[in-house]
């Protein structure tokens, strides 16, 4: 499995920005599929975001397209969230997360995904 560690989370007011990290250890990160899962209190842990292997292609929950972006670099075995115009609705743990198996060609869900971070606490104020 490969290790995965988030961090850049944090309160932030209504309206800000946020960029989420995810570093990458122990196996050839450019072989993953990678993904941005959250859980708010109460729900779910549910995708945000998926970019393929070598990040040409991206998958969002319809509803977060155009405020969040993911992207890779697999140069340094790290992948983003940048996260615009933070809602109070966005508040969750966000989790990073990778997957041997996923290509753009499906939607991606939870099953998908071998490896999980520790999370990220992200916080909107309103």
């Amino acid at each position: 499995q490969v290790q995965l560690v988030e961090s850049g989370g944090g309160l932030v007011q209504a309206g800000g920005s946020l960029r989420l990290s995810c570093a990458a250890s122990g196996r050839t990160f450019s072989n993953y599929a990678m993904g941005w899962f959250r859980q708010a209190p109460g729900k779910e842990r549910a995708i945000v975001a998926a970019v393929s292997r070598n990040g040409g292609s991206t998958y969002y929950r319809s509803f977060l397209k155009g405020r969040f972006t993911i992207s890779r670099d697999n140069a340094k075995n790290t992948v983003y969230l940048q996260m615009n115009d933070l809602k109070p609705e966005d508040t969750a743990v966000y989790y990073c997360a990778a997957s041997a198996t996923w290509s753009i060609a499906s939607t991606p869900g939870l099953a998908d995904f071998g490896s999980w971070g520790q999370g990220t606490q992200v916080t909107v104020s309103s």
